[in-house]
């Protein structure tokens, strides 16, 4: 039977490329602000692109927090983009305002360390043993676009927790999380879905998840 995803669409910016990859990866696809079907689908992807406090309202219009907190607590799978992967934090911090996201790890977005921005290409990505995101892509290179990311990670556990598997990259010798597994929740700084054979790949290894 085909699995069911929700490509979560609250105004963020085109979705076409995200929801042709998902495709290609085997499922069916509905692009949607519905929060229903949001809820109930076999796994919901939250893309982004543009401004943190920007996307954080239009996530709050269509009660995005909201749906991405309950599948969670239900083992529900979630698959987090670019500002989507942001917002899953505690705070962005963008031209002097801060904005509270999801709050679904602790955590601030703000802008890199670098005298060339946006960051603009392709990057291998330092992963951790054991993933499954990155199983068959591990030395492979991901698109990134973007001048913000999580520098810093805060999530402390005390062993009686799975520890989630974070991934760095590096901009001009400064460090950022590239990507996060933490069960049912995924989530990418890069664009998979522009990643060619790698990211659709890494798609792939999501949707074996569902």
């Amino acid at each position: 039977m085909t699995a069911h995803v929700v490509l979560f669409d609250y105004g963020s910016g085109n979705l076409r490329s995200a929801e042709r990859a998902l495709t290609r990866a085997g499922v069916d696809v509905a692009v949607t602000s519905d929060y229903a079907a949001a809820l109930d689908a076999d796994g919901l992807v939250v893309p982004g692109v543009g401004a943190f406090a920007a996307c954080m309202h239009g996530l709050r219009s269509c009660r995005g927090p909201e749906v991405v907190g309950r599948r969670l607590a239900g083992g529900r799978p979630v698959l987090g983009i670019c500002v989507g992967h942001q917002v899953l934090f505690d705070t962005g911090v963008e031209h002097g305002i801060q904005t509270d996201g999801c709050a679904e790890w602790p955590g601030t977005v703000e802008r890199l360390d670098a005298s060339v921005l946006p960051h603009i290409g392709w990057n291998t990505v330092d992963v951790p043993d054991c993933s499954q995101m990155f199983a068959g892509v591990e030395s492979e290179r991901f698109y990134f676009v973007h001048s913000y990311a999580v520098r810093r990670w805060e999530l402390v556990t005390n062993g009686r927790i799975r520890t989630p598997l974070v991934s760095w990259t590096t901009h001009e010798s400064d460090p950022f999380v590239a990507a996060v597994e933490n069960g049912p929740l995924w989530a990418t700084q890069f664009h998979p879905e522009k990643s060619g054979d790698p990211g659709a790949k890494l798609l792939r290894n999501w949707v074996q998840q569902l």
